[in-house]
């Protein structure tokens, strides 16, 4: 498939301009058929908590949890979203109400896929929580991967190492050395075992009065912390493939849980591996928060921080102010995005 092309300026302002007048009409007015019929009730605020197919559960004012149909006017709705809906006033099936339409959102998490395109996981997000985890594997690239993608956003990230108990002098070294990485670049890492709930306490704080989501491969362990976190939910988990070494997919659409004492957690549904075809290389470079300061500091204007004589960046690492590996790492998600990106162009444009 082709690589999207991005909306311009124009039929972005077109876009939420006519999004806003349906909005405002659903808010001020019933259709004529309705309004006959008398077949639905007054209009209210919710938020999505979980979405399934053409229906989602959705929390009303009064806390209550709610199926609801989906308006086929609304061309996207997502686990997060503050919504208007309206109950059915007479209803024989497990639906009680239409939802009608979606507000603005303040922040989106998405994932990339070449079948369905650009797929939001999360919305009205406060901050991201990047698992991983000792088993499968400690794969910094892959956290590296979610980093470049938040940072393209106003969300603070959290890296998130859990399966602590698997500790041993075996892997010792590794999980010391990428810790230290990342913080050092400034990001907040946090270790624990959501298995023995050991430091799940200093997560409970990172959650309080925030609306967060929690991303990462599969098998990491996303389910198990939430059920740490929130016994009450019970969510059931799988374990990690013997053979393969590939997390089990548990969580199957992303859902919102209310913490007792403030905020909310959204669990996502894993990914084997987290493309990035949907950026431009300029904004993946960009997202390696620590090669910004070199970036204007080289030779030529048009440098690729390849093989180019006088770049900042590439001497920048040789004088040990930027990581090599997190430099291969940012090879390896360029190269990974052309492989794709050739791999999925329509034959006739090749």
């Amino acid at each position: 498939m082709a690589k999207q092309k991005k909306l311009s300026k124009s039929q972005s302002r077109r876009i939420r301009a006519n999004h806003s007048k349906r909005l405002k009409k659903a808010q001020l007015t019933q259709t004529e058929e309705e309004l006959q019929t008398g077949q639905l009730g007054p209009q209210s605020f919710g938020q999505v908590i979980t979405r399934y197919g053409q229906h989602a559960d959705i929390e009303n004012s009064e806390g209550d949890i709610i199926r609801c149909n989906i308006r086929r006017t609304i061309d996207s709705l997502v686990c997060g979203d503050n919504i208007i809906w309206r109950p059915y006033t007479q209803s024989d099936s497990e639906f009680a109400g239409v939802i009608e339409a979606v507000e603005p959102r303040s922040s989106e998490f998405v994932r990339p896929d070449f079948y369905d395109g650009l797929k939001p996981v999360a919305s009205n997000i406060d901050q991201i929580l990047i698992v991983s985890a000792l088993l499968p594997d400690l794969t910094p690239n892959i956290i590296d991967r979610y980093l470049v993608a938040v940072e393209q956003l106003d969300i603070t990230p959290v890296i998130v190492i859990n399966k602590m108990d698997l500790l041993s002098e075996n892997n010792k070294e590794l999980v010391e050395k990428t810790i230290e990485l990342y913080q050092e670049i400034g990001y907040q890492v946090v270790t624990l075992s959501a298995k023995q709930e050991d430091g799940v306490e200093v997560v409970h704080q990172l959650l309080k009065d925030k609306t967060s989501v929690f991303v990462g491969q599969s098998g990491v362990g996303k389910s198990s912390l939430v059920n740490a976190i929130m016994p009450e939910v019970n969510i059931a988990t799988k374990q990690v493939s013997d053979n393969s070494r590939l997390g089990q997919h548990t969580t199957t659409a992303s859902r919102l849980y209310r913490l007792e004492h403030g905020g909310s957690v959204i669990d996502s549904p894993g990914v084997r591996e987290f493309a990035m075809w949907h950026l431009e290389n300029e904004q993946i470079l960009n997202g390696f928060v620590e090669f910004r300061p070199f970036l204007n500091q080289c030779k030529f204007r048009d440098c690729k921080h390849q093989k180019d004589p006088g770049c900042a960046l590439k001497q920048a690492i040789k004088e040990g102010q930027v990581s090599e590996q997190r430099y291969q790492s940012y090879l390896r998600i360029l190269q990974t995005v052309t492989d794709i990106t050739l791999r999925h162009q329509p034959k006739d444009s090749k």
